[in-house]
């Protein structure tokens, strides 16, 4: 499989039920299953979120239809000055060919277009290939939460945040000015 056989795209209606089970078997193993279809549904829904999905393109690519099976998703949620990446995965099976970092570079110039100072995120503490995707995409480590994920027989695992700046906080900077009008 080479990277130009995958297509990134906005994630449909239609894909809540693959995103969930990818979610639950690739992101949520052992933790519980919170990202369900249907809440992976409302954040595809969700003006204030980005969901990407990334596809192998197939036959139906050829005819401008890139809706190949997933091997890979991203969502992310956007506030005011800071952006929360909530979930990222790609199939064990696409790893290593760039599928993830393809994925957050659309959430990455998505946040920046969009105005967003910092991104975050957490991951298991104990994930070090997401760790070390993260760090090589420019992200740095900032604080170590004990207890973050409650997973089943009330088993604990610890988060570690993560965080990339993209600006200064503070006001976006205007670089256009409507023209001047001049009252003859």
């Amino acid at each position: 499989m080479t990277p130009r056989a995958i297509t990134i795209r906005l994630a449909e209606p239609r894909d809540a039920q693959a995103v969930a089970m990818m979610s639950r078997d690739f992101v949520e193993s052992g933790l519980g299953w919170k990202y369900d279809a249907a809440r992976v549904l409302r954040a595809i829904r969700d003006r204030e979120t980005l969901a990407v999905v990334a596809c192998e393109s197939g036959k139906s690519a050829a005819s401008g239809n890139s809706r190949g099976a997933l091997t890979g998703f991203a969502i992310m949620e956007f506030g005011d000055e800071r952006a929360h990446l909530v979930l990222l995965a790609v199939r064990p099976s696409h790893r290593r060919l760039g599928i993830g970092q393809r994925l957050l570079e659309w959430l990455l110039e998505s946040a920046r277009v969009a105005g967003m100072a910092s991104i975050h995120l957490e991951l298991r503490a104990g994930n070090d290939a997401a760790r070390r995707f993260y760090r090589a995409m420019g992200f740095y480590e900032t604080v170590l939460v004990p207890g973050y994920y409650r997973g089943g027989e009330g088993r604990k695992e610890g988060a570690l945040r993560m965080l990339r700046v993209l600006r200064v906080p503070g006001p976006v900077p205007y670089t256009w000015r409507p023209p001047r009008t001049e009252d003859t």
